[in-house]
């Protein structure tokens, strides 16, 4: 995959200007400052573009779970650009939608993708401070597991309406389980760990499939079968979860015990995962048939990168065996981005492989891009 023509112009400027102004030499610790300044500069453009062009159809307002993807994403991008360059506009964007929305969540008590927006409030909280910030997340998520839902005795059948009370659908595991971890990790409570624990469990128990260390999207997917014959895996579905055991361990201490189950987990997903990234540097729509979905997915390939970047980061992934599929991943992703910021090749709504063409966005797949980019910095340190 070819680095875009705006990203040959980007780090060309930043990596021969400077020595032909005589600024420093050109060492290799001040290429990969200028390495790291080419992706924050991308890091913007994107997000800036992205709160220029909002998603303002009906069904994603602002509690949406695709919006509370990208609150993710802006959030780490919030802290990076304040810390490094004094810019809290950024922040000041996500507190504007907090305030306008009194910080609450969204409408349906027990659905994982309505609390996903709390991953948000309860950082921003963390930085602000003000309780009302998140009294309304609290107040949610002691409802839910102080009052079990009475589907808790069923299977995980996403065929039925009810069990979407449960964490029946592998994006779920993105949704709304870091929501009961950072609430256990602000106020110690153990109800909120408990209850996480029990449905992560629970869920991973019925999608995960042992022999291809892999998560189905749903049930629906147990007994399709691609063109190729294989098995139904998505990949934007297996990217959510990877990303959500990211955001996870981010927030479980040391030392508690079920932390365990979630790291090996994550070490095996992220190693499976990067056995499958493609030739051109992406994870697409279908992991096991690419062939038939030949085009890039940038949001898989956002998130997966994220995760696999944050598992070197942490010491958790070995550094010179996930590096090149990184740098692969980062270069390809790049090779999404427009000029003005858009990012292109991301799958719309939806609950498996399907085709993608360069002209599709969504705001997740933005998120996913500024998780990534993030993550990114910390190798180039």
């Amino acid at each position: 995959m070819k680095l875009n023509a705006f990203y040959r112009v980007v780090i060309l400027l930043l990596a021969v200007v400077p020595p032909l102004l005589g600024v420093e030499a050109a060492t290799p610790a001040t290429r990969q400052v200028r390495e790291r300044d080419s992706i924050k500069a991308l890091m913007r453009l994107a997000a800036d573009w992205q709160i220029a062009n909002p998603d303002t159809r009906a069904e994603h307002d602002d509690l949406d779970w695709t919006n509370a993807a990208l609150y993710v994403g802006m959030l780490d991008w919030a802290e990076l650009a304040e810390s490094e360059d004094g810019d809290d506009s950024y922040y000041k964007w996500l507190l504007r939608i907090g305030r306008r929305n009194q910080y609450q969540v969204n409408k349906r008590m027990y659905h994982a993708d309505d609390i996903a927006v709390a991953q948000t409030f309860i950082e921003l909280y963390g930085k602000v401070g003000n309780s009302r910030m998140i009294a309304p997340v609290m107040a949610r998520a002691n409802w839910v597991v102080d009052n079990i839902s009475d589907t808790a005795t069923l299977m995980l059948d996403y065929g039925k309406a009810e069990t979407l009370d449960r964490w029946s659908w592998c994006d779920a595991l993105f949704m709304a389980p870091p929501v009961y971890a950072k609430l256990y990790a602000l106020t110690g409570d153990r109800r909120y760990l408990d209850f996480m624990n029990r449905e992560y469990r629970a869920t991973y128990d019925y999608l995960f499939d042992s022999e291809e260390q892999l998560f189905y999207r749903d049930h629906r997917y147990f007994d399709k079968r691609e063109a190729n014959g294989r098995k139904v895996f998505w990949g934007r579905g297996n990217g959510w979860v990877l990303a959500g055991l990211a955001e996870i361990l981010q927030s479980l201490p040391a030392g508690e015990e079920s932390r365990g189950f979630y790291s090996d987990l994550f070490v095996t997903l992220a190693t499976r995962m990067a056995s499958l990234q493609s030739g051109d540097g992406y994870w697409h729509a279908s992991l096991l048939d690419p062939s038939s979905y030949p085009a890039p997915e940038s949001s898989s390939t956002g998130f997966i990168l994220y995760a696999i970047a944050w598992g070197v980061n942490e010491g958790l992934l070995d550094r010179e065996a996930f590096m090149p599929v990184i740098e692969k991943g980062w270069e390809a992703l790049v090779g999404a981005l427009e000029p003005d910021g858009k990012l292109g090749y991301v799958q719309p709504i939806g609950a498996d492989p399907r085709s993608v063409t360069r002209d599709m966005t969504e705001v997740y797949g933005t998120g996913a891009f500024l998780m990534a980019g993030c993550q990114m910095c910390r190798l180039n340190q």
